[in-house]
């Protein structure tokens, strides 16, 4: 079975340049990854944060769904511990209708920024409701398929969509994919936030094995995952550079993953308890073209995953974009060889 590449872009902000030029480049690469025939095109949520421009996805998505054409455009994903289910599924369902079949809405179970950002998205919320009955919500409004006992019985996420956007949970551990799995939902696993591949592997098994039918469905796995190609494997390791994967462990037991060391000492002091960071080597797939699409063919082999969706946390923006390139030519030549 072929390889699926999709592109999952954090809108960085690369030094001295400013939020309007990232975001820019995020259109640029957009379409791109539609003219090189690329899957889907994802759009991240991150907030408080002078690396990485995109706050809004589903707005940024609006604007790249005119931008293109064919390409299907999603959220990877909407922060929705922070938002109504409601109101997230209105915004969803008047892209789906705006751009039929195009729009997939990821859910992302982080907070997507510090505790300062946190506190000011939920400032004034009272709802206990934790985040799986959320995304429960969530799917059935998108689905007009409200439960005859809800509270909210007849209310319609207006307007109601031909097609509607397509749901994704993702999360990075085992936890996250049996979530999924009893939901019924695709799942992604973002191998690129975890950085173990042999947890990516039980969490896959995990979510296929508990996998719930009962809405018709079938298992649906992606996995998200760091890839830089070049020419050589020495420029391809330059591409990378000195990347860290930084985790905080805080005393109430969570753990998250920052983009450096200082987000995430700033995150504990914020936070305001007890906590240990650990820095540890990434996992990303780097190379040239045929040794990047040997390390995906053996992932493919080992999880039986045939879509990934790919980051790449590469400067300059020309660098980024040949990466793409370069990996559209490696599954081209592979499939060519079938």
């Amino acid at each position: 079975m072929a390889i699926t590449i999709s592109v999952l872009d954090q809108s960085p902000i690369y030094p001295g340049e400013t939020g309007a030029e990232a975001l820019a480049r995020t259109v640029l690469l957009a379409q791109k990854s539609e003219q090189l025939g690329f899957r889907r095109f994802w759009v991240s949520e991150h907030h408080d944060s002078e690396q990485l421009a995109g706050s809004s996805p589903e707005v940024l998505i609006s604007y790249l769904l005119a931008k293109t054409e064919t390409i299907r455009i999603g959220s990877g994903g909407v922060m929705l511990q922070h938002y109504s289910p409601y109101k997230v599924a209105e915004n969803f369902n008047v892209l789906a209708s705006l751009a039929p079949g195009r729009v997939d809405l990821g859910i992302g179970r982080a907070p997507g920024g510090l505790p300062r950002s946190t506190q000011a998205l939920q400032r004034g919320i009272q709802d206990s409701a934790s985040l799986t009955d959320k995304i429960v919500e969530l799917d059935q409004f998108v689905h007009n398929r409200l439960e005859p006992d809800h509270p909210l019985a007849g209310l319609k996420a207006a307007p109601l969509p031909e097609n509607p956007p397509e749901l994704y949970v993702l999360g990075a551990s085992v936890g996250s994919a049996e979530i999924a799995a009893g939901l019924g939902l695709p799942y992604v696993f973002s191998l690129f936030i975890n950085g173990d591949e042999e947890v990516a592997l039980e969490a896959i098994r995990s979510y296929r094995n508990a996998f719930n039918t009962e809405h018709g469905s079938q298992p649906q796995v992606i996995i998200a995952l760091a890839v830089a190609v070049a020419d050589t494997e020495e420029e391809a390791a330059d591409l990378v550079g000195a990347q860290k994967l930084v985790k905080i462990h805080l005393a109430s037991g969570k753990t998250l993953t920052l983009g450096t060391r200082e987000q995430a000492e700033e995150f504990g002091r914020q936070a305001n308890e007890d906590y240990t960071i650990a820095e540890q080597e990434p996992i990303i797939t780097k190379g040239t073209k045929a040794s990047v699409r040997e390390k995906l063919d053996a992932l493919h082999k080992a999880s039986g995953v045939d879509e990934f969706i790919v980051t790449s946390n590469i400067a300059p923006f020309e660098k980024r974009l040949r990466s793409f390139e370069l990996l559209s030519e490696a599954l081209a030549g592979a499939a060519a060889e079938v």
